[in-house]
């Protein structure tokens, strides 16, 4: 068969040689050791926990190492595409402070662009075509409907499903045979010809998980589909090569693929990629573990931590956590060293599940925000609250000295016991909600209405902003024991039967009708900050 000529019919034109491609996309000028990684998402609008995981870990490697992070866009299934998806994908990796070098939208060295696959078909066929003249790869007629049937009849043997082998209808067409279907104008796609023998097996290094044993590739994959675009297996290889990747980080369900993938390296000539495939996120799910599911967990999308209020540093941190077994002592030996400086290490990478835990990232949320200048938390609260607040809760912006005043109190001071009492900025602008608005009571008075209205109108009757916290206590303290309660804790611990209680339930009485809550920063200073005529209205208000 005249496998040059096949080639031509199969895919007509001219191409440049393959040489060209190597000059035009040359090794890059880059320091001994360096890394060269890529994140390459398909533009279907839906960026996950799993894509940042695996990006945090690519930047890391390639900036440690001297080199670089690109972007690329895998767009080859149009299905898939979501318009505006390109766009999401970068705000939301920027808001977690991954910096790629270059990329699509993003600008940098364009040397190895373009960075959208669908804009590289020509590049794709001409290596396509030259396997066809090598003999690699030939065209398949069969139709949807009988690749249905031979999978049906696969599954009904319980046989490996897929196109090898005897199954190969098509591999060993004669000459006649295919250009009679060409002729027909049948449909047809373009299969790798596999080399591979499923009896043998070969050890590969896992960057990651270290040696791992795989089968050899007999599938014959598809690499161009019928309208001249290629498969993620095809385009990904050459695009690796010519981008010139040395480190391919990806999700462990891909080591399945990697027997084909190795397989194209190799019949296209090119050197391989070292390959790390990290460990899935998973979740608690009763007594046992499962990975995280776009549909049951909406932890899982990236959108869930921006619109919760997460901040980007917090979730980060506990990213790094999970991926890199020594990062949490580092933190915690050194919390105001940039991340940056942590010496991330490929081969820290858990091997198994990674178990993701919503709880331990709110604990580490608390510390974050507890590090925060006030002036720093009302600058991402307010980012916030713009982009998903209430009308409401946006007017809490509008005094700027007042709201640092609250935050100031809630954060607590730094010459002292920072308090972390915040987790996410929507539960933060929820908590400080009573400091503006009218205050809405969310716990209950633990005394009958009879003893609030004692305690209420007994300290609006020596109530004076104008006192300090000493004179304050002091009243609260003459009110208590006017009342029955011990004024002095050690008393009320020596001799609890001869009380009503002690002075912090005369205390948390006034704290529910100021603020709505038991528990809250120092009552003297809200009072202060909330001034004498709101207190006043606000006490009145809880009365029966």
């Amino acid at each position: 068969m005249d496998l040059s000529a096949l080639a031509e019919r199969l895919i007509p034109g001219e191409y440049p040689p393959l040489e060209s491609f190597e000059k035009r996309y040359p090794p890059r000028d880059l320091p001994k050791g360096a890394e060269v990684t890529r994140l390459a998402p398909s533009p279907t609008g839906f960026i996950h926990l799993g894509n940042l995981f695996v990006a945090i870990a690519n930047e890391r490697i390639a900036h440690r190492s001297g080199g670089k992070l690109y972007l690329r866009i895998e767009d080859t299934d149009l299905k898939r595409k979501v318009d505006g998806a390109v766009e999401a994908v970068i705000a939301a990796l920027d808001y977690f402070d991954i910096r790629f070098d270059e990329g699509a939208e993003i600008g940098g060295d364009d040397t190895y662009a373009p960075w959208y696959q669908r804009q590289r078909a020509e590049i794709y066929r001409a290596y396509a075509k030259e396997l066809i003249r090598q003999g690699r790869a030939y065209p398949c007629f069969c139709t949807e409907e009988e690749l249905s049937e031979l999978r049906d009849e696969q599954t009904a043997k319980k046989e490996i499903t897929g196109y090898y082998g005897k199954y190969a209808k098509c591999r060993n067409l004669s000459e006649e045979e295919i250009y009679a279907a060409l002729d027909a104008g049948k449909p047809y796609v373009i299969r790798l010809r596999s080399l591979g023998d499923p009896s043998h097996k070969f050890t590969f290094h896992d960057e990651i998980k270290g040696d791992v044993t795989v089968t050899e590739n007999d599938q014959d994959v598809v690499i161009l589909k019928s309208d001249g675009i290629p498969t993620y297996h095809f385009a990904h290889a050459v695009d690796d090569h010519l981008m010139r990747t040395t480190l391919v980080i990806r999700g462990e369900e891909w080591l399945a693929s990697l027997p084909i993938h190795l397989e194209l390296f190799d019949a296209l000539g090119f050197r391989r990629p070292k390959y790390g495939h990290n460990c899935s996120l998973m979740k608690m799910d009763g007594e046992s573990k499962r990975k995280l599911s776009k549909r049951k967990d909406p932890e899982l999308s990236l959108s869930f931590y921006r619109q919760e209020g997460y901040h980007p540093f917090a979730v980060k941190v506990y990213m790094l956590t999970l991926l890199n077994s020594d990062f949490e002592e580092w933190h915690q030996k050194f919390p105001d060293k940039p991340l940056g400086e942590f010496p991330f290490r490929i081969g820290k990478m858990s091997k198994s599940g990674a178990l993701f835990d919503l709880d331990k990232l709110n604990d580490i949320s608390r510390t974050e925000l507890s590090r925060l200048s006030a002036e720093d938390m009302a600058a991402f609260l307010k980012e916030w609250t713009f982009a998903f607040g209430t009308q409401e809760q946006k007017d809490y912006f509008s005094d700027e000295e007042y709201l640092l005043r609250v935050l100031s109190l809630c954060m607590g001071t730094s010459g002292k016991k920072r308090r972390k009492d915040f987790v996410t900025a929507k539960q933060a602008v929820e908590e400080i909600g009573y400091f503006f608005g009218a205050c809405k009571q969310k716990d209950a008075y633990c005394v009958d209405d009879a003893t609030r209205n004692a305690i209420l109108d007994g300290f609006l009757a020596s109530y004076d902003i104008n006192n300090d916290a000493q004179v304050w206590f002091s009243n609260v303290k003459a009110l208590a024991a006017s009342l029955g309660y011990a004024a002095e804790m050690r008393d009320y611990k020596a001799n609890p039967e001869a009380y009503k209680g002690n002075v912090s339930d005369v205390a948390e009485v006034l704290r529910i009708a100021v603020t709505g809550r038991a528990n809250s920063p120092d009552l003297w200073t809200i009072m202060q900050i909330l001034g004498e005529e709101r207190t006043r209205e606000r006490i009145l208000a809880a009365r029966t």
